[in-house]
């Protein structure tokens, strides 16, 4: 099959920053083919109010009116039942994101205990809002960066038993264990698996700074499993980016002297996607996994987010050949960024 048209796609897992950043970076959603972005609120300050994120949300919403924004709060002492019930009746807020305490951009108001949040959640549970957990547990003298997610996991289980209601995603799954995990749950738990993660392995980002993310990359046979949730047809496995830009300046020779977490792919979110499950012979897997397995999960129709004639007929093609060559950089200046696999060539998309 050498092209293929599908729905506009629904990225689950989205970083827009903001500021210029916000202003390079929105654009792009788009172009990398999709019309609906689920909005990560770890900021600076991050997104703990129910008003930090619907002013937000109108600054998105002036950049590119014709993508759907769903925004989240950040889990925080500040994130209460009440809050909760708020946030819910906006209409415009799904969510709420979970960071383990130092472990990811921006992170450092995150989670320590879990326990201290049951309430939290069983307000998510009846309001229905969704839990996004980043599944990572902290380092220690036995947790590193290569094992933190499947320590994680223990976490995960213990939440869906104790809220068997409550909707909850694993984000930018990056392990065998995770997959199995997520399987072993019930309907109301799924994961996300991101562009980058179909590619990479330990190998890339240990001397490519750009390909460098948190969770980062893991083994051969731990890609193979991402590739084969993807293409599975499990509707519980679904595109979530997680594309996360950062200034060049920032992947190579920060002034901290630290590496950012981060590989930005919304540019050509889609046709990453397409140009892994076409090597798999599986392009005809694109349209669920990209457009219509996350769309069923958050509910996007039956809360009014989006209508369903307008995500029939918002449609884009994609195209093996000619193809696109991915750019060097997005931006000017110190702002530039440096998207996954520059100068690679890909499947193209075009907007019907």
């Amino acid at each position: 099959m050498a092209s293929i048209q599908i729905p506009a796609a629904a990225d689950f897992h989205v970083h827009l920053r903001d500021g210029s950043m916000m202003e390079t970076v929105v654009p792009t959603v788009r172009q990398g083919g999709a019309s609906l972005a689920y909005v990560m609120p770890n900021l600076v300050p991050p997104i703990t109010t129910v008003e930090q994120a619907l002013a937000y949300h109108s600054k998105l919403q002036a950049l590119d009116p014709s993508v759907a924004f769903l925004m989240t709060l950040y889990l925080s002492p500040d994130i209460t039942p009440s809050v909760i019930a708020v946030a819910a009746a906006t209409g415009k807020i799904a969510g709420v994101k979970s960071y383990p305490k130092g472990l990811t951009t921006n992170s450092d108001a995150g989670v320590v205990d879990y326990a201290s949040f049951y309430p939290v959640f069983a307000a998510m549970e009846e309001h229905d809002l969704v839990l996004n957990l980043h599944g990572e547990s902290p380092s220690s003298e036995t947790t590193t960066i290569l094992n933190a997610e499947e320590t994680f996991l223990p976490t995960l289980l213990a939440l869906h038993e104790r809220f068997p209601k409550l909707r909850i995603v694993l984000e930018h799954c990056t392990t065998a264990a995770a997959v199995e995990a997520v399987k072993k749950c019930g309907p109301t738990v799924a994961a996300t698996i991101t562009a980058h993660h179909l590619y990479l392995t330990i190998d890339q980002w240990a001397d490519n700074p750009h390909c460098f993310c948190k969770p980062v990359a893991k083994l051969p046979s731990d890609r193979q499993a991402l590739l084969d949730a993807a293409t599975s047809g499990d509707p519980r496995f679904f595109l979530g980016t997680d594309s996360a830009p950062h200034p060049k300046s920032a992947k190579i020779g920060s002034k901290s002297g630290k590496l950012a977490a981060g590989v930005f792919t919304q540019p050509y979110a889609v046709q990453y996607v397409a140009t892994a499950f076409d090597r798999l012979g599986k392009i005809d897997k694109l349209k669920a996994f990209v457009s219509e397995f996350g769309r069923t999960f958050y509910k996007t129709v039956e809360k009014g987010w989006e209508k369903a004639e307008d995500i029939a007929k918002d449609s884009v093609v994609l195209e093996k050949e000619p193809g696109t060559v991915v750019v060097n950089e997005i931006g000017e200046g110190e702002g530039a960024v440096v998207p996954f696999m520059a100068g690679e060539k890909l499947w193209s998309v075009r907007w019907l």
